[in-house]
């Protein structure tokens, strides 16, 4: 897995003019394949008179599931250079749809190579990336009479809680970097002396 990830920050939209064609660039996260998909076909709804609705999407941590698509355009002048943006900025589980509207002006393989590719460059300035680290779940039971200031110690060194239960005694879910695991474990029998269970789980990833 890789260690860590760029994604967009929020969904959104970014319009450029260029040569009398408008190229508004609809940006948004995307867990799955399907989501991307879902997304396209939203845009392509909403602009049904555009001249063409081109798309990129980049899915997995390591980039494992990549399409692009020129809806028309000449071969390799749209969907490419969106895909190739997206990969340059090393973002993830993204989408990128770009909707032209032709203004009468052709443009020309590379101009249209460096407007598409450019819009989704300036869409991402302009709606952010977020980074996410790659983490070990783990939960650690405790007593009941030790869980309330546990969970504050936790918080306040900077520990991802990411859920608590209570039971027959109390169980506190953790996100930690993998490098941490062996001085989090002497961290806690000193806090708890000694009586907290850490078991560890399977891996995720969450925000920096």
């Amino acid at each position: 897995m890789q260690e860590q990830y760029r994604t967009v920050a929020r969904a959104g939209v970014h319009e450029s003019e260029i040569n009398r064609s408008r190229f508004l660039c609809a940006l948004a996260p995307a867990a799955t394949e399907e989501e991307a998909q879902e997304f396209v076909a939203r845009v392509r709804k909403e602009h049904p008179t555009a001249t063409h609705n081109c798309y990129a999407y980049v899915i997995g941590a390591d980039a494992s599931v990549q399409k692009a698509s020129d809806d028309g355009e000449p071969g390799g002048t749209a969907g490419v250079p969106m895909l190739q943006m997206l990969l340059r900025r090393e973002v993830r589980y993204a989408v990128a749809v770009v909707t032209r509207y032709y203004g009468g002006v052709k443009l020309g393989a590379g101009g249209l190579i460096r407007a598409y590719g450019g819009v989704v460059g300036e869409a991402l300035d302009e709606l952010g990336t977020i980074t996410r680290q790659r983490f070990r779940l783990a939960t650690v039971t405790v007593d009941h009479q030790r869980a309330g200031k546990l969970e504050n110690d936790l918080r306040s060194t900077g520990r991802a809680v990411r859920h608590v239960s209570y039971g027959a005694a109390v169980t506190i879910e953790i996100g930690l970097p993998d490098a941490d695991v062996d001085a989090f474990r002497g961290w806690l029998a000193d806090a708890t002396a000694g009586t907290a269970v850490l078991e560890l789980g399977g891996e995720a990833y969450g925000d920096v």
